[in-house]
């Protein structure tokens, strides 16, 4: 079907293809002056009045532990998942229908029994006091019965995320809400509104407990009873359509091996667990980590309970080990007691998992003294956002290729509503990555809807005085000794300036500029309020850079020679955001305060002598001054000597971090130092990607080494990915204009890649010839230019 749509579409002039594109791939940005809910009430089982919910967003660690008592005087009610309803009489013939649909946090909406969507975790998270988005849905090729029911199945999300088993925060903007309007248009030009009101009606669901930090339990013998809604408080945001694609279940794979817990291996795997594994507990391994939950098929008695753990790892005895990414997380499942198999999916929670322990069944064929329920079938569902997958990336070296698809898996599972940090412990929207592995998500990726919803989100989480925090949605405020560090960073603000920068570079487009121009000059202005003649000494810094050290805060640069040269970058970038939109004054300014950070940053960590002070010298802080051109320029080929002295004397490998790595890789493909590079990333050493597939990583994880880190699962480190098309292959996009400039290693023997732009398809494939020479073909569509770059 998409290799047809290209075909068709592809004999439209390129301005056409464009509109098409936008159309398709980019919703509006607000619904704006109409009022499509159109009297509709936001509606539930309990109000937020008495719900008793703790206010604010401290409640992490300490703080958490401390209102534990608050929180769990929060009524039940107030974080049970709920069915709203109605049912109503549809008088003629439909000609068109059209629902909006908000059911807060997560929901499932039905008309007859039968689901309208596919979607996952709906509608996309956000900060429920600034933004609230929702879904719009076209029902006129519906075939509507005279007597017609609206069903909608409301969870938590992070909209009412009240804890329970593991959970790396607690925030409840309001217990389980909904907001719906159909329109209906019929036959003869009359119109009628079906909305919620008092007049629908709610029930307790089967899910009897749901978070999506701790999981799901589910009874299939609960009956639905129901009771009239209350009118409900609702949230304080703005309503507005969903920009971003939906979360869909994208993928499934099948168990690849199981094993038996032995009594031993059992009471031995207790000390990791936490918890006690039953006689005939068995583990799956389905392949593929990724982000997601379980799905089975079971057939068993009323009554019979099983539980579907869940993890990335496992404990030396093998059991499903969640030590480090958040126990305890598990779904339960309550038969009902069907002759047929009963199907089972958690709704509204996931996990970051490869492994599925099962406790309290059995799989069809095998044994079954106990009389346990049995599993007909179990997948592991692959839950991630539906953007479009817009490239094709293959080499000759299959390392690389396996690089490229490491990363890619791991850019899946933390593209959900929002791009997060890894899908099991925190699942926060943490903001450095943006930007930093922005060239691969924009090469790999339709970014249209999900860069614009992002930006949405930053400008939410902006605080009044101009700051960005580290995380949007801003779920947690984090506060007190050894936690403010984590609260404001500028490589992680700053994609508040980038992120509207590639969104010009990848769609020729500066809407984005223009719509948030005065939040980010507000940032770059709060900023210069907290610096110190220009220096800033704030965040993170080159997090988790590489050494013989334990990963995490900046070891081998200092935190504000990085900040610094952040804030001087973002502050020139928004000269050139002023400069292009004609604003003068805020150009002339912005160029003056650009320059005196540059001295200060110059002044302070670069003492003129090539680049040569120790006190300084890392592979990060040498990188960042060739690229921002911090360094002289009378200094510069003996600071790039430096760097590449450096990485020598550490054996031709790298000891950047989550900052530094980009701009590691950036200058040594500016300066023509692919070789260097590539002989620094291609092996099966740690620092390395390759290490991690000699380790079994199926995705890209925190650490390089695995054993190290927490998660198996996180894109933060994938940076490499961008250049495996800008630099390999040799794709670089600037708005309708590609310059291909193939950078060869002298090992690699050919090279395909292509990424969809919203003019059409751009495309390169190089080999050698017999004579070892360089050979290209390429193409970009009708309305971009090229030039290439000969690399012979």
């Amino acid at each position: 079907m998409t290799y047809r749509f290209s075909k068709v579409l592809s004999l439209f002039p390129s301005v056409v293809r464009l509109l098409v594109f936008m159309a398709l791939f980019a919703a509006p940005m607000c619904a704006g002056a109409q009022d499509v809910f159109s009297g509709a009430k936001w509606v539930g089982a309990i109000t937020k009045a008495d719900a008793h919910t703790p206010e604010g967003r401290i409640y992490t660690g300490k703080a958490l532990k401390d209102a534990l008592p608050l929180w769990n005087a929060a009524d039940p009610l107030s974080r049970r998942s709920i069915y709203v309803a109605k049912t109503f009489t549809v008088k003629k013939k439909v000609k068109k229908a059209t629902m909006y649909a908000c059911g807060l946090g997560f929901s499932e909406v039905r008309i007859d029994g039968e689901r309208i969507d596919d979607y996952e975790f709906t509608p996309l998270w956000s900060d429920y006091d600034k933004s609230v988005f929702y879904n719009k849905y076209d029902l006129s090729d519906r075939d509507f019965k005279k007597k017609t029911r609206i069903e909608v199945l409301l969870g938590n999300g992070f909209y009412n995320e009240q804890g329970g088993r593991y959970t790396k925060l607690r925030i409840s903007f309001g217990p389980p809400t909904l907001k719906l309007r159909l329109h209906l248009v019929y036959a003869d030009g009359t119109e009628e509104n079906i909305v919620t009101d008092k007049s629908w009606q709610w029930s307790p669901s089967e899910i009897v407990f749901n978070s999506i930090y701790g999981g799901e339990d589910y009874d299939a013998r609960i009956k639905k009873q129901w009771k009239s809604v209350v009118i409900q408080e609702g949230p304080k945001g703005v309503l507005r359509e969903r920009m971003a694609p939906p979360v869909k279940v994208m993928e499934r794979f099948t168990p690849k091996s199981m094993k038996y817990l032995s009594d031993a291996e059992r009471a031995s795997a207790v000390k990791l667990t936490k918890h006690e594994l039953p006689k005939g507990t068995f583990v799956l391994d389905m392949g593929q980590n990724l982000a997601g939950a379980p799905e089975i098929s079971v057939q068993g008695k009323a009554g019979q309970e099983l539980k579907l753990y869940v993890s990335e790892t496992l404990t030396p005895e093998g059991a499903c080990n969640q030590r480090q990414t958040g126990r305890q997380h598990y779904y339960s499942y309550t038969l009902k007691g069907d002759k047929e198999a009963e199907h089972y999916r958690p709704r509204f929670s996931y996990y970051g998992f490869r492994y599925i322990q099962v406790e309290g069944a059995v799989m069809d064929g095998e044994p079954n003294p106990q009389g346990l329920p049995v599993i007909k079938s179990v997948n592991s569902c692959f839950v991630y956002n539906s953007a479009r997958k817009v490239s094709t990336f293959e080499c000759s070296n299959p390392l690389v290729n396996k690089t490229h698809e490491l990363i890619d898996r791991a850019v899946r599972s933390n593209m959900q509503s929002v791009f997060t940090d890894c899908p099991h412990r925190e699942k926060l929207g943490w903001l450095e990555q943006d930007w930093l592995n922005g060239i691969g998500l924009f090469m790999n990726y339709d970014l249209t809807g999900f860069a614009r919803q992002t930006m949405r989100n930053i400008a939410d989480a902006q605080h009044s005085n101009g700051a960005v925090p580290t995380t949007a949605p801003e779920y947690v405020l984090f506060r007190g000794p050894g936690m403010d560090a984590f609260a404001e960073s500028p490589e992680w603000g700053g994609t508040f300036i980038m992120m509207p920068w590639m969104y010009k570079q990848y769609y020729d487009d500066d809407t984005l500029l223009r719509e948030y121009y005065d939040d980010m000059l507000a940032y770059v202005n709060y900023l210069s309020t907290i610096d110190s003649c220009g220096i800033l000494k704030q965040g993170l810094g080159d997090w988790y850079d590489y050494g013989d050290f334990r990963s995490g805060f900046s070891r081998n640069t200092s935190v504000p020679l990085v900040s610094t040269a952040h804030h001087y970058r973002w502050t020139d970038m928004m000269r050139k955001t002023a400069a292009l939109l004609g604003k003068k004054a805020d150009e002339a300014m912005l160029a003056k305060r650009a320059e005196m950070i540059k001295a200060a940053w110059q002044k302070e960590f670069y003492n003129g002598e090539n680049g040569k002070n120790p006190l300084h010298k890392s592979q990060t802080a040498l990188a960042i001054a060739l690229n921002l051109h911090l360094c002289p320029e009378a200094d510069r080929a003996a600071v790039l000597d430096s760097l590449i002295a450096d990485i020598h004397r550490h054996n031709d490998r790298l000891t950047t971090g989550d900052i530094g790595n980009r701009y590691l890789f950036e200058v040594l493909c500016e300066e023509n130092q692919q070789e260097l590079l590539y002989k620094m990333l291609n092996h099966f050493e740690v620092p390395g990607y390759g290490f991690q597939m000699k380790q079994g990583m199926t995705t890209l994880a925190e650490q390089w080494d695995p054993a190290h880190g927490s998660s198996m699962n996180h894109f933060m480190m994938g940076h490499i990915d961008g250049f495996h098309f800008t630099s390999l292959a040799g794709i670089n996009i600037n708005g309708k204009e590609v310059v291909f400039r193939p950078q060869p290693v002298k090992d690699m023997q050919w090279v395909k890649a292509s990424t969809e732009t919203p003019w059409g398809k751009v495309s390169i494939e190089w080999h050698r010839d017999a004579s070892g020479k360089v050979v290209a073909n390429y193409s970009v569509p009708e309305g971009m230019t090229c030039k290439y770059v000969d690399p012979n």
